[in-house]
């Protein structure tokens, strides 16, 4: 069993309002969550600036990373030989309550690239691919709308809504062009009128969030995706993307690699962003990554995104089920327990483990888990690997 690190970055969802913060409560009773502070991602993995504490006292290695380096193994032997002996994926939950800056990830060449050029701004040679698959309802924004839909946005400032009342913000983006101000313009700032057409009610809520940044203009540039829970959305290289509000799982390739473009106020590369940025339209729906079902066991849903760094698996084990097979994979894979108890056992394990809500196991490859479920509702689980 594992415990990742916690992060109480300002965007995070504060309190009990926050999945990271219950999901902590419920896996180890001695947390004591303050109810004025943020709780914004649990990290679940081997990531240097993250390494992911061994709760289990009888193994001489402290983190995950240590034991992965003494037992490279335990990866499967094509993860081993693909990703020279490291786990090539780190797993999160996120709580979003304000917007995370507007960013996009380099391709694996551009990686290397920017971190031969720019090490201070670009730590390391890798891609940074991710996937996120909402916990509750989450909206992000995700590559660029349909042409037709930018230029209905544009033209609209000239509209019936044009005339605005009272007093805009519009003074406080003096970089933007007139056409951007004419944006501001066509909201009604006294209330009253119903400005979700214009997206007013976001443009608004990005602008308290980041009074004054270019960036709260994104929206209307950019598709506004809305995740039900279960449903997720692949970030791929180059593709301009931010999370805005919401919870969700997230994994990705062991990377931190970023350029953003906006609701920021850390460095912002233009020239870098500009030349690497994905610029091909689609609607919002297009963003929405499917899930299959595994034809093998019904309860499995796979997220397989087209990059070999990572997969996740969401397990929804019914309530009729009181005993169900974790399987075995030729991966290391994460555990991630959002619903139900169980006790679980495995050969590998000396002694039965108690599952809960915000457990966290590293399996090893080739190794498998039985869990007696021993809750009324069934289980909701997530598992991440790497399926070469």
């Amino acid at each position: 069993e594992a415990g990742g690190k916690k992060g109480s970055y300002s965007w995070g969802k504060v309190g009990l309002e926050s999945e990271v913060a219950k999901l902590l409560a419920s896996s180890d009773p001695l947390v004591q969550i303050q109810p004025d502070r943020p709780y914004a991602e649990l990290w679940m993995g081997a990531h240097p600036r993250g390494d992911a504490i061994i709760r289990d006292n009888r193994i001489p290695q402290k983190t995950l990373g240590q034991w992965i380096a003494d037992n490279p193994a335990c990866l499967g032997a094509k993860v081993k030989d693909a990703f020279q002996g490291r786990l090539p994926f780190l797993f999160k939950v996120l709580s979003v309550n304000t917007a995370l800056s507007i960013q996009a990830h380099p391709n694996k060449e551009l990686a290397v690239k920017l971190h031969a050029q720019f090490p201070e701004h670009y730590p390391d040679a890798n891609h940074k691919p991710e996937m996120a698959i909402a916990l509750t309802p989450f909206e992000g924004l995700c590559g660029f709308r349909p042409v037709e839909e930018i230029v209905s946005f544009l033209q609209s400032k000239d509209g019936e809504g044009g005339r605005s009342r009272g007093r805009t913000p519009g003074a406080a983006f003096p970089p933007c062009g007139g056409f951007m101000m004419g944006m501001v313009a066509v909201l009604p700032w006294d209330g009253g009128v119903d400005t979700s057409g214009s997206n007013g009610d976001l443009l608004l809520r990005l602008h308290s969030q980041y009074p004054g940044d270019i960036g709260c203009f994104t929206i209307y540039f950019l598709n506004l995706v809305k995740l039900e829970p279960g449903e997720a959305m692949f970030l791929g290289a180059n593709e301009p993307h931010a999370y805005l509000h919401g919870d969700c799982v997230e994994c990705m390739a062991c990377s931190d690699n970023t350029v953003r473009a906006g609701l920021t106020p850390k460095f912002i590369d233009v020239l870098t962003l500009c030349e690497m940025l994905n610029y091909t339209p689609a609607p919002s729906s297009s963003k929405i990554f499917p899930a299959a079902q595994s034809q093998l066991d019904p309860s499995v849903y796979l997220y397989d995104p087209p990059v070999p760094d990572f997969a996740i698996m969401r397990i929804e084990i019914p309530p009729s089920i009181k005993l169900y097979l974790v399987s075995a994979m030729d991966s290391a894979s994460i555990l991630l327990v959002i619903q139900g108890t169980a006790v679980g056992t495995s050969t590998a394990a000396a002694s039965e483990m108690t599952l809960r809500r915000g457990s966290v196991l590293f399996i090893s490859a080739n190794e498998s888990i039985s869990l007696h479920l021993s809750s009324p509702d069934g289980m909701l689980l997530f598992r991440a690997c790497c399926l070469l």
